[in-house]
C-alpha cells in the first residue's frame, strides 16, 4: 500500500507541474522542480498547491527568483523561448525525473509515463468571411479559420490593401491612422426623425458621402409622383434610399464597362463578428449612443476590411436587386462606407487614379477626415477628378482634368467668395436645382423646386463660359490673337478681315488683350433674364448641432434675385450669402427661423 501511495503521489506532482509549465519558461520550471521538487512543502492537498503555485508566481513577479544563464526578467520578456545551448549550439534539453538522480546510482531514475488524459471534443469552427477579393470566385474560396485570442488573422488581400491606400492613404491602420477619424466615418444611412427625407449625420467627416446622396435624394423625390415630398413613411424611406443609391452607382459606372459592383459582408454569418453587424436590426437617431466607436473597438480597421467582399453584377437590374436585399447593411453601422467602397468598386481603381491629379493623395483626409474634391466629384458627376472647372485646361505642360459636362446636382463653394477657385457652369446650372454647398469645414445642400432656375444656358451665359475656357487664370481678358478662336468657338463670324475689325473695336489703345465685358455688350447685348424675381428655397445640414433646436430639418426661406441698378433690399452678410453669390451676385435670403442656417 505505501509504494502505491508514493507512484500516486508522484503522478500528482507530476500533473501539478505539468500544470504550472505553461505558464513559465522551460527552462525556469526545470529550476524550479529541481529546487523544491523533493521538498516537504509539497502535499497533495488542493489548498496546499494553490498556496504553493501563488508563492511562485509571487516569487517570480517580485524578481527574488532566478534561474542560471539569465535574469527573471530576461526569461519572462516577451518571444520564442529557445532550447538551452550546447558547446556545439543549441541541442535538446535533457528530461529527468520528478525527484532527480536516485542515491548511489550513477542514472537517473526512470520516468513513468503520465497515464492519458480524455481528449475533451472540441467543436467544428466555420469558416469566416474572406477578405475583399476580386469576385464571386474569391468570396467563396475558404479562408483560414477564425482566430482567437493570440493567433493570426486573415489579412486584407491585395485588392483590398490597394483600396484602403486610395481612400486612406498608404500610411492607414492602426498605426497611421486616428481611431477617431475611422469611427466618425462608421455610420449608416439613417433618417432622421425631424424630417422624414432627411439624413442625419453624426460626426464631422462623412459629410462628403451624406450630402451627395441627400442631394440625390431630393432629385428622385422631385422627379416623383408624391404629393408631399416631406412626409415619407418607413417603407417608402427604403425605397427612396435604395433607388438613390443606384442612381449614383450607374452614374459611376465607367462608360467601356456594363460591370456594377458592391462592397458586402459575407453571407456566412458564423463568426461573431459579421453576427453582431449584418443581424443587427436597423437603427434610428437613437444610433448616436456612439455605437460607431464600439464597432470600431470591436473590429478594428484591419478587421473592418478583412470582413468585406466585392460582388460583381453584368447587369443593373440584378444590382438593384441587390441593394435592396442588402438595405439592412447601409442603414447599419459602415454602411456609408460600405456604399463609398461599392462606388469605388464599380467605377475601378485604376480609372479613378487615371482621373485624380495627384494619386499619392487619398480620397479621405488622414488628418483632419474630410473628404477630398476628387472623392465630391466622383458622387457628384461619376468622374473623380480634381478640379472644378468646365473642360481640361493646360498648365506649364501639364493637362489638368475638369468637369466635361452638365450636372445632375451642382456645386458652390465658399472658397470661391475669398477667391481660392472658380467654379465652373456645368456645376453651377445643373439639371436639378440643388447644389451641394461647401465651407471650410463641411457640405450643406441648398435646393428649390422651381425649375426656371437652372433653364437651359442662355446664349451670353454660353459665350461667358467658352471666353473662360481660354482664360484659364481668370483674369477677365484673354490675348487678341485668340480671339478668332473664340468667335469659331460660338459659331460666330470669324473671317481674318472681320476679325481683324473687331480687335480694333474692342481693343481701341492697342494693348493686345479683349475684355470681357466689352466683348459680351459688342456680340451678346443685355438680354432678359430667365430666373424668378423670387422663388422659395431650402437648406439642409445634416448634423444635429448645427440646427435650430438641434433637430435636423430643413430651413425654408425666400430668395430674392435683383439687378445691380436696384439694390432695393440689403440682408445680412452670411457665409450662405456668400457662397450663393458666386452663382447670383445679387441675391437676397429671408429665412423662416430667427437665425439664418450654419454651413459649418
Amino acid at each position: 500500500m505505501v509504494g502505491l501511495d508514493a507512484r500516486k503521489g508522484l503522478f500528482q506532482r507530476r500533473r501539478f507541474y505539468d500544470s504550472l509549465s505553461p505558464e513559465l519558461p522551460s527552462n525556469l520550471t526545470d529550476t524550479v522542480i529541481k529546487k523544491v521538487g523533493t521538498t516537504s512543502q509539497l502535499h497533495l492537498g488542493c489548498t496546499r498547491q494553490a498556496k504553493f503555485q501563488v508563492r511562485i508566481q509571487n516569487s517570480l513577479i517580485s524578481g527574488t527568483f532566478k534561474s542560471k544563464g539569465c535574469s527573471l526578467s530576461e526569461q519572462l520578456r516577451p518571444g520564442p523561448v529557445t532550447a538551452p545551448t550546447t558547446p556545439h549550439g543549441p541541442g535538446p534539453r535533457k528530461q529527468q525525473g520528478l525527484l532527480g538522480k536516485r542515491k548511489g546510482s550513477g542514472r537517473a531514475a526512470p520516468r513513468r509515463p503520465a497515464p492519458p488524459r480524455p481528449a475533451r471534443p472540441r467543436p467544428a469552427r466555420a469558416a469566416p468571411p474572406p477578405p475583399l477579393c476580386a469576385g464571386a470566385a474569391g468570396a467563396a474560396g475558404a479562408a483560414a479559420p477564425a482566430r482567437r485570442r493570440g493567433r493570426r488573422r486573415p489579412a486584407m488581400s491585395e485588392a483590398g490593401q490597394e483600396l484602403v491606400h486610395l481612400v486612406w492613404g498608404k500610411k492607414a491602420g492602426p498605426r497611421g491612422l486616428a481611431d477617431t477619424i475611422f469611427c466618425r466615418w462608421a455610420q449608416g444611412f439613417v433618417f432622421s426623425d425631424s424630417e422624414s427625407t432627411a439624413l442625419e449625420q453624426f460626426e464631422g467627416g462623412p459629410c462628403a458621402v451624406i450630402a451627395p446622396v441627400q442631394a440625390f435624394l431630393l432629385k428622385r423625390l422631385f422627379t416623383s409622383e408624391k404629393s408631399s415630398w416631406r412626409d415619407c413613411p418607413e417603407e417608402e424611406q427604403k425605397n427612396l434610399l435604395c433607388h438613390t443609391l443606384c442612381d449614383i452607382l450607374e452614374m459611376a459606372c465607367s462608360d467601356n464597362s456594363e460591370s456594377y459592383c458592391l462592397a458586402t459582408w459575407i453571407r456566412g454569418k458564423t463568426t461573431e463578428e459579421t453576427a453582431s453587424i449584418s443581424e443587427s436590426p436597423a437603427e434610428s437617431s437613437h444610433q448616436e449612443e456612439q455605437p460607431s466607436a464600439l464597432a470600431v473597438e470591436e473590429l478594428g480597421f484591419e478587421r473592418f476590411h478583412a470582413l468585406i467582399h466585392k460582388r460583381a453584377f453584368k447587369s443593373f437590374p440584378e444590382l438593384k436587386a441587390a441593394v435592396w436585399d442588402q438595405y439592412s447593411a447601409w442603414t447599419n453601422r459602415f454602411g456609408v462606407l460600405l456604399f463609398l467602397y461599392s462606388v469605388i468598386l464599380t467605377k475601378g481603381i485604376e480609372n479613378i487614379k487615371n482621373e485624380i491629379e495627384d494619386a499619392t493623395e487619398p480620397l479621405i483626409d488622414p488628418v483632419y477626415g474630410h473628404g477630398s474634391q476628387s472623392l465630391i466629384n466622383l458622387l457628384l458627376t461619376g468622374h473623380a477628378v480634381s478640379n472644378v472647372w468646365d473642360g481640361d485646361r493646360e498648365c506649364s505642360g501639364m493637362k489638368l482634368l475638369g468637369i466635361h459636362k452638365q450636372a445632375t446636382v451642382g456645386f458652390l463653394t465658399l472658397m470661391e467668395s475669398l477667391r481660392y477657385c472658380k467654379v465652373g457652369s456645368y456645376l453651377k446650372s445643373p439639371k436639378f436645382p440643388i447644389w451641394i454647398l461647401g465651407s471650410e469645414t463641411h457640405l450643406t445642400v441648398f435646393f428649390a423646386k422651381d425649375m426656371a432656375l437652372v433653364a437651359p444656358e442662355a446664349p451670353s451665359e454660353q459665350a461667358r463660359r467658352v471666353f473662360q475656357t481660354y482664360d484659364p487664370e481668370d483674369n477677365g481678358f484673354i490675348p487678341d490673337t485668340l480671339l478668332e478662336d473664340v468667335m469659331k468657338a460660338l459659331d460666330l463670324v470669324s473671317d481674318p478681315e472681320y476679325v481683324n475689325l473687331m480687335k480694333t473695336k474692342l481693343d481701341p489703345e492697342g494693348l493686345g488683350i479683349i475684355l470681357l465685358g466689352p466683348f459680351l455688350q459688342e456680340f451678346f447685348p443685355e438680354q432678359d433674364s430667365r430666373v424668378s424675381e423670387s422663388f422659395t428655397v431650402y437648406h439642409y445640414n445634416g448634423l444635429k448641432q448645427s440646427n435650430y433646436n438641434e433637430k435636423v430639418m430643413y430651413v425654408e426661406g425666400t430668395a430674392v434675385v435683383m439687378g445691380f441698378e436696384e439694390p432695393m433690399l440689403q440682408t445680412d452678410d452670411t457665409p450662405v450669402k456668400r457662397c450663393l453669390q458666386t452663382k447670383w451676385p445679387y441675391i437676397e435670403l429671408l429665412w423662416s427661423t430667427d437665425r439664418s442656417p450654419s454651413l459649418n
